[in-house]
């Protein structure tokens, strides 16, 4: 069974947002079989940091990644994601 790493740019809604509770958030919000490799913090702008999360995603599941990127857009305090980066990890 093939997996891909996802590295996914998530913006907060806001500088209010607790980044340790959104990160939780998200590890429980993805689909069975999905997991967090690692997240880092990048400053974005007058206090505003946006998360960069590593997923490692199952290769042979039909529209896996398409789930993986809704399931991180309906989370309330995220307001916008970006796809940084697929590739296949052994």
């Amino acid at each position: 069974m093939g997996k891909v790493v996802a590295s996914f740019k998530i913006f907060p809604s806001g500088v209010e947002v607790n980044l340790e509770k959104l990160k939780k958030t998200i590890k429980q919000k993805l689909p069975a079989g999905v997991t967090v490799y690692k997240f880092e913090e990048e400053p974005l702008a007058f206090g505003l940091k946006v998360l960069i999360a590593h997923i490692i995603i199952p290769e042979d599941i039909e529209g896996e990644m398409d789930k993986v990127e809704d399931k991180l857009k309906e989370i309330e305090d995220v307001s916008q994601i970006q796809i940084l980066m697929v590739r296949k990890v052994s």
